[in-house]
């Protein structure tokens, strides 16, 4: 008779590695197990592919009550909106949604609350929009590289 694999162990969809490591990954349910080496992989390729490469903001102090500004982009110094993919990376977002005719189809992004039993949204994720184009009017966000114009500095 052959072995069978205990039916409660999860296996890397990468790379087949069984263990304590492997586990469903991602902020959004995706139903897809992997190890935490092929996970980081997975998600940087997504990343870079997507251009999410903005860097986490700072995590603010529960017992400072101060405003906290916008971040602002280095390169043209206008207002951006920095939130976590479905994949683990952040992204650089434009501060108001447009038209989905009006974005390029690589800039197209939705912000997702994630499920939670509470009315107050616990956290908030950006997904890209893929697969089926939304209509031409329906709101989309758009990546903020596509509407960064750089500064002109002196030669």
């Amino acid at each position: 008779m052959g072995a069978t694999r205990d039916g409660d162990q999860s296996t890397c969809l990468r790379c087949g590695e069984t263990g304590g490591s492997v586990r469903e990954r991602g902020r959004i349910g995706l139903t897809a197990r992997y190890c935490g080496k092929c996970w980081n992989i997975l998600a940087n390729e997504m990343a870079e592919a997507d251009g999410a490469t903005a860097a986490p903001g700072p995590e603010p102090d529960p017992d400072d009550v101060a405003w906290i500004e916008p971040p602002v982009c280095p390169e043209c110094g206008a207002s951006i909106r920095v939130y976590p993919t479905n994949y683990d990376r952040w992204v650089s977002l434009a501060m108001v949604e447009l038209p989905a005719k009006d974005v390029p189809e690589a800039f197209r992004w939705r912000l997702t609350r994630l499920p939670t039993r509470s009315l107050v949204p616990a956290d908030i994720v950006a997904v890209r929009v893929r697969g089926i184009d939304p209509l031409p009017g329906e709101p989309v966000v758009p990546a903020h590289r596509m509407m960064c114009v750089p500064e002109w500095g002196e030669p």
